[in-house]
């Protein structure tokens, strides 16, 4: 055999020791070299970092330096701006005195409800009155309604150092007797009816069956006359059609001891029992929801009392400024929390909270009666059994028979065009012992909102009302306000459910249009020139609430900001409202508590406003700026726009972009425009809610 071959080898070159201690150390030299370099780099990007930070701050120095040297000049330069805020309320306070001797002068007879004397006189004369003829009552209780609303407008617009604390508790104790006197001529008036219930015979029936009204009031009656009403054992049921809904109705029904009795029996039902159907207009939803009615008054001045000053410790120039005060409903939440004790204090369920649900469409009083004695005519004389006791209910149940089963009342509401239900309304019952609104004792609802139209049961004869979320429409989805023409804006409020806009020109105000859905709706409310208080009294007993209240901010999901700051800006965009358009950002959201951050454009042409327009500007109550980010930035920031200063009001910081025919436009603008523009925003307050 010859000698084996040697076999390749496979592998790699095996690297020398002394080859492998060069490359490594090339290695760690080039790594050295890199981590110098990083290091190097790191120290010239720090350097110019804080050179940069440097020439920012130095910049931002001299920016604040600036503000502070002309801030006493631009404080004062818009003090005279807001002295256009103490002529509207002078102007309130003049025409007030001037309507008060123009009523003087009348010599009309109706009295001046802010006199003890003569309103006191006035319900006397009145309660002493025995002509209980229906058509009389309703044409005194218009004249009563009137009444209730001049003294509801006085307390919510007259400032708090021009009504004294003893006019207030008079007004608001002048307004509850008007109201109880008012249900007790109804209640006098329906007892005169159902007493010559036979002039009202029906001829098929022969029972009574009537309505009457007005633009006010309707009363819709039915009486068991023959006493022959045939009722199925399955209950009462009760259909009724309300017409007009304008502000808090009431509503009666009313039926025979007969009526109750022959339920009994396995018969057939008429069409209607006996009822009464009350519209009551003009009273505030407070008064009759509460139940401690004297206190409820006091929330008339909801948005107009319990005034608090804005910053005690500011120089004496700044105070200068402060032409209006900070309202209670825009005060700091946590300085309500003592006061809202009592209501979180509720625990049980069917207890109606009445600062989330308010009545909307109205208050409708269901209670069985006594059919009264009827008139007779024997010869030429109407005789009549007098009884001192007035309207006197049927209990149902029957108390001798409390352990029966009975069947429930069946109800059916055919609800009112001139009202919106955004959701599903919630029926309550007064509890008359304790003295609030419950939701126990109602079963079985129904509500069809295509029909317009709910059905219920109740276990007893009970006064209800149908309640809707006051906060449906809150928080605002978008807001916008912009001047339309001279001394007139529009103001248009977007939320989840409808889009409401209201026009604004001088010193009144109109609902503009409601849509919802793309629909107009609300068409007999619209197209009428009122007052900002009168506009949002009509828009909240329509279900359209865009109002927040006191406590709001414990139902609504909001963006809570500083007094000073959303006030302050309420202010002075109401100020420069004649020139200047204003809208919502998506940045109020991330601009913290005491900031706010909103749109502005230069607007003197009645046209649309195009996205490139706007500018966000963001302000704190004491210093204004306009922002370098668009609506359209991926992240907040605080940035200034290059070029721009810092100033201490709105009203500067848009003057350094202004043309001299908006500057001109502002400085000519009517105190009664300003005023009601300032009321709106205060009212709707767009900054907190949306």
């Amino acid at each position: 055999m010859g000698p084996k071959k040697k076999k390749k080898s496979s592998g790699k070159k095996k690297v020398s020791k002394a080859e492998q201690l060069r490359l490594q150390k090339e290695e760690e030299e080039r790594r050295l070299k890199e981590e110098e370099e990083a290091q190097l780099q790191a120290q010239q990007e720090e350097a110019a970092r804080l050179e940069k930070e440097r020439i920012e701050q130095e910049q931002m120095e001299n920016l604040e330096a600036k503000d502070q040297e002309r801030r006493e000049s631009e404080l004062a330069e818009l003090h005279s701006l807001e002295q256009k805020f103490l002529s509207a309320q002078q102007w309130k306070t003049d025409y007030r005195a001037n309507a008060k001797w123009e009523h003087y002068l009348s010599c009309d007879g109706s009295p001046d409800p802010t006199v003890l004397q003569e309103i006191n006189t006035f319900m006397s004369l009145w309660r002493e009155d025995r002509n209980e003829d229906v058509q009389l009552v309703m044409e005194k209780g218009e004249q009563v309604l009137n009444l209730i609303e001049k003294l509801q407008f006085l307390l919510l617009d007259t400032s708090p150092n021009e009504i004294t604390e003893k006019e207030t508790v008079q007004y608001q104790e002048s307004i509850l007797e008007l109201q109880n006197l008012l249900h007790q001529k109804y209640n006098e008036a329906t007892e005169h009816l159902l007493k010559t219930a036979n002039t009202y015979e029906d001829s098929e029936t022969g029972n009574m069956q009537a309505v009457i009204k007005d633009k006010n009031v309707t009363f819709c009656i039915w009486a068991n006359l023959k006493k022959k009403v045939r009722l199925p054992t399955d209950g009462f049921h009760t259909n009724l059609l309300l017409r007009k809904c304008q502000s808090v109705p009431k509503l009666e029904v009313l039926d025979s001891e007969e009526l109750t009795q022959h339920s009994k029996d396995n018969v057939e039902e008429p069409e209607e029992e006996e009822k009464t159907d009350r519209e009551e207009p003009r009273m505030p939803a407070e008064e009759e929801m509460c139940s401690d009615e004297r206190k409820s008054a006091s929330s008339f001045k909801e948005n107009s009392s319990s005034i608090a000053g804005i910053n005690e410790a500011e120089e004496k120039t700044e105070k200068k400024s402060e032409i209006l005060d900070v309202p209670s409903q825009v005060q700091d939440p946590r300085m309500q929390e003592k006061t809202n004790e009592k209501q979180k204090a509720i625990t049980d369920d069917s207890i109606v909270d009445l600062q989330q649900f308010v009545p909307v469409g109205g208050v409708y009083h269901i209670d069985a009666l006594q059919l009264p004695p009827q008139v007779k005519q024997i010869k030429d004389w109407n005789m009549v059994e007098l009884l001192d006791v007035g309207l006197e209910a049927y209990p149902y149940p029957p108390e001798e028979a409390e352990e029966a089963t009975h069947p429930p009342i069946h109800i059916t509401l055919r609800l009112s065009d001139h009202v919106m239900y955004f959701e599903d309304p919630v029926i309550a019952r007064w509890d008359p012992a304790g003295q609030r609104w419950r939701t126990d004792g109602i079963s079985n609802v129904t509500y069809k909102k295509q029909e317009k139209s709910i059905t219920f049961e109740m276990d007893a004869f009970y006064t209800i009302a149908l309640l809707q979320d006051a906060h449906c429409n809150m928080p605002y989805r978008a807001w916008e306000l912009r001047p339309t023409g001279v001394d007139e804006a529009l103001l248009r409020v977007t939320t989840v459910f409808a889009t409401v806009q209201i026009q604004i020109k001088g010193n009144q105000c109109m609902l503009s249009s409601v849509a919802v859905e793309e629909k107009h709706v609300l068409s007999h409310v619209t197209g009428k020139w009122t007052s900002p208080l009168d506009l949002r009294a009509v828009l909240k007993k329509a279900g359209v609430n865009i109002f927040p209240g006191q406590y709001s901010y414990e139902y609504v999901s909001v963006n809570k900001k500083a007094p000073l700051a959303e006030v302050r800006a309420y202010q002075q965009m109401a100020l420069v409202a004649s020139a200047f358009a204003f809208a919502w950002s998506k940045w109020n959201l991330e601009a913290g508590q005491e900031k706010v951050v909103f749109k502005v454009s230069e607007h003197l042409k009645a046209d649309s406003i195009e996205d490139k327009d706007w500018s966000l500007y963001m302000f704190n109550g004491q210093k204004a700026q306009k922002l370098k980010i668009t609506e359209t930035s991926e992240t907040f920031s605080e940035e200034l726009e290059e070029g721009t200063e810092f100033h201490s009001t709105l009203y500067h910081m848009l003057k350094d972009f202004a043309s001299k025919e908006a500057i001109d436009k502002v400085e000519a603008a009517s105190f009664l425009f300003i005023d009601v523009v300032y009321q709106l925003l205060l009212a709707t307050r767009v900054l907190t809610y949306s």
